[in-house]
């Protein structure tokens, strides 16, 4: 059975806003080289502050977009059915099965895939089943797929599964599979524990069946990737990104005066030359991206530009991710966040990576324009 932990917030929230001060020096990012001890993993592995008191009451479905609807119908089952089902239970069946009953079918998927583009709300539905599964929060998780396979990194592969397999649910964000070791070891981790009866839920923008196209040689690992895929019920969310729907344009970037004057001004924000922080970024590693943001109330960048190569903008991606989670604002300098990432970025295997970060970093570039204001 996995083993019991104290459950911590997700530090670096900035909900409460930031507040000006005289003459304060700004923190800067790229002095941070942050170390995460392996049972702060496994404790914050709750959602973040952005997704803390999201329920599906609050998801607003789109009328025009039936889908969503569908999809809080089934997630709202779904948790209700886990209540009933004990953890270390061995296989179940997906639905179809209320609090204390046994399932009505003996085998079958034991997971939901939510598919669907950015900014239709997928996160927010993966938290609210988190809150509404009724089991204790340590017998629960909640974490991207970065920082799962991170998990497995500092724990070793024998402990995580020891760890998860006395969960009801793990919750899996921003599922992606970019690699061909991330392929086997994550298929290998999820059989496991769907043998220990955990119960699955994830969010991509990828079908099961085409994870990894474009990516590296998803033929080759095909079994894989279809066991993978035999774990879900995959439902598909149509609609357009929530986060601009009806909204002004994203506000243009400021002069590098205005930048650096709000930055001083503003009580816990942090000033970085924006190819500065691109490179101390390739020295830390994204699933330390979380702990980088800590106490960060603002980040405040000079200079942005174009990201020149996949690797670099594939860790910018993890940073504009962490940072919405977090709700931190983003003022900037430069050229605006839709230009970050060239043509043949947007059109490759991680283009709906891009226009995540894209739309994220556009919702946090319209909250920082109070920071200038004041």
């Amino acid at each position: 059975m996995g083993r019991r932990v104290v459950l911590l917030r997700r530090p670096g929230s900035a909900a409460s806003g930031p507040s000006p001060i005289a003459g304060a020096a700004p923190l800067s990012l790229c002095a941070r080289e942050p170390h995460v001890p392996a049972d702060r993993l496994v404790a914050e592995m709750v959602p973040p502050p952005r997704f803390d008191s999201v329920r599906f009451g609050t998801y607003v479905p789109d009328p025009n977009q039936p889908s969503q609807s569908e999809a809080v119908r089934v997630l709202e089952s779904f948790a209700a059915g886990l209540g009933g089902t004990p953890a270390g239970g061995g296989r179940r069946g997906f639905l179809g099965f209320g609090r204390g009953k046994a399932p009505k079918t003996p085998a079958g998927p034991r997971g939901v895939y939510l598919d669907g583009g950015y900014g239709v709300g997928k996160t927010h539905l993966l938290a609210s089943l988190w809150h509404a599964t009724p089991a204790a929060p340590e017998r629960k998780a909640f974490g991207t797929f970065v920082e799962l396979t991170n998990l497995v990194g500092a724990l070793g592969f024998q402990q995580t599964v020891q760890t998860l397999s006395g969960h009801r649910l793990l919750c899996i964000d921003e599922f992606e599979l970019d690699d061909p070791g991330d392929t086997v070891l994550v298929s290998t981790l999820l059989g496991r524990l769907v043998d220990a009866g955990v119960a699955l839920a994830a969010t991509s923008n990828t079908l099961p069946g085409k994870l990894g196209e474009g990516r590296f040689a998803a033929a080759d690992f095909l079994r894989e990737i279809q066991g993978l895929s035999a774990h879900f019920r995959t439902l598909r969310i149509d609609g357009e990104d929530y986060r601009h729907r009806g909204l002004p344009e994203a506000p243009a970037p400021y002069a590098d005066e205005q930048v650096t004057a709000a930055a001083h001004a503003t009580e816990g924000a942090s000033l970085d030359a924006f190819p500065d922080l691109l490179d101390h970024l390739a020295r830390v590693h994204p699933s330390r991206y979380g702990a980088l943001t800590d106490g960060i109330r603002a980040v405040c960048l000079t200079g942005v530009r174009p990201v020149a190569d996949q690797s670099t903008a594939l860790r910018l991606v993890v940073l504009a991710d962490r940072l919405y989670d977090r709700e931190v604002p983003v003022l900037a300098s430069g050229l605006p966040f839709d230009q970050l990432f060239g043509e043949e970025m947007l059109k490759g295997g991680y283009r709906k990576k891009y226009f995540r970060a894209i739309s994220r970093l556009t919702a946090l570039a319209r909250d920082a324009a109070r920071l200038v204001e004041s």
